[in-house]
């Protein structure tokens, strides 16, 4: 079974290519050309490690790992359009990918037909991995139940410069989280941001991973995550609750895409299809606390049912689209602000 497999993957050596995490390329020790992969991913470790080595056991496959961010695997990519280096992009939000598309090459996954509605692009330019709602966070400390309920209670007043938020022009899950108010709340999407920037009253945290961490610690009072992060944080005792705004949120998909001209497609098609397999969605339930993009895999009791959280069909195209006009008027808006 995967998850065996994938455990004791967890305390073995790797012997994949982390040309990203050593600095140099061990494509010297790869097989033949006909036997390899070349995977660029920005997920962590502890999430593609345990399933590369998995996909390596089962099919023979030889698989160079290189990692990043995903705007700067992003623009590798682009810079080696004549010539693909690449042959998978694991990972990345997927508008992000959808503004590199004219790179990628459409592949629909063997088991397609059973993605979650909303969750499949009608092009399948990428391919979804996990779905990660948006929820907001408090300090049980210092906050009561019931005294943040929604997206609109964040631009009350109430919690004026006691709000945890990750610059969404650095941190994508960020811009996913801003453009979803902007989504939801009433009113013009640049006056609603301007309102984001009165309530942050400065403070804006310089990267995701220090939304929960503020929270936890009592620097801020409240925050907006994924439901993943936060999910773990309480895991290992923080000391925080999550709500589901009322109004509702999203739940946009991380993603994979095929690289166009890819070296080696075959067997890019070949990890797409295994990471998008019941093993690995089952694996991204139970051990990344992440939800599956399979209708055939639960999420599980501790969790709402996806169903009862009020997803938006957001925008993925047009938060793509928008991206560049946000960054000049988020950079306007918040010029010498920074904590």
């Amino acid at each position: 079974m995967l998850k065996k497999g994938l455990s004791l993957a967890l305390s073995l050596l790797f012997l994949t290519g982390c040309a990203g995490a050593r600095g140099q390329s061990v494509s010297t020790f790869a097989p033949a050309e006909e036997n390899r992969v070349v995977i660029y991913t920005s997920h962590k470790e502890e999430v593609y490690g345990p399933i590369v080595k998995e996909f390596e056991e089962r099919t023979g496959i030889w698989a160079e790992v290189v990692t990043g961010g995903t705007n700067e695997l992003l623009t590798r990519i682009a810079g080696e359009a004549d010539e693909p280096l690449c042959d998978v992009i694991f990972g990345g939000g997927v508008e992000s990918l959808t503004a590199y598309e004219d790179y990628f090459e459409p592949y629909a996954c063997a088991e397609a037909r059973l993605i979650r509605p909303g969750l499949h692009p009608q092009d399948d330019l990428w391919t979804p991995f996990s779905s990660l709602p948006v929820v907001l966070i408090y300090n049980t400390k210092l906050v009561s139940p019931g005294e943040l309920t929604g997206w609109a209670d964040l631009l009350s007043g109430k919690w004026t410069g006691q709000i945890a938020l990750a610059d969404p022009t650095v941190s994508g899950s960020s811009y996913t989280a801003v453009v979803t108010m902007l989504s939801i709340l009433p009113g013009n999407d640049w006056t609603l941001l301007n309102r984001i920037v009165t309530e942050l009253d400065g403070h804006i945290l310089p990267d995701s991973g220090d939304v929960v961490a503020a929270v936890a610690g009592g620097v801020r009072c409240v925050g907006v995550t994924l439901e993943e992060t936060a999910l773990k944080r309480q895991a290992q005792g923080a000391d925080i609750a999550i709500v589901y705004p009322a109004e509702g949120t999203s739940a946009v998909p991380d993603g994979s895409a095929l690289i166009a001209g890819a070296p080696h497609p075959d067997n890019a098609k070949a990890f797409l299809d295994f990471a998008q397999s019941r093993d690995v969605q089952e694996l991204v339930v139970s051990q990344f606390s992440r939800r599956s993009v399979r209708s055939d895999v639960s999420d599980g009791d501790a969790l709402p049912p996806a169903e009862e959280l009020g997803v938006i069909d957001y925008p993925v195209r047009w938060a793509a689209e928008l991206k560049d006009e946000f960054v000049s008027h988020w950079t306007e808006l918040t010029a010498g602000d920074a904590s």
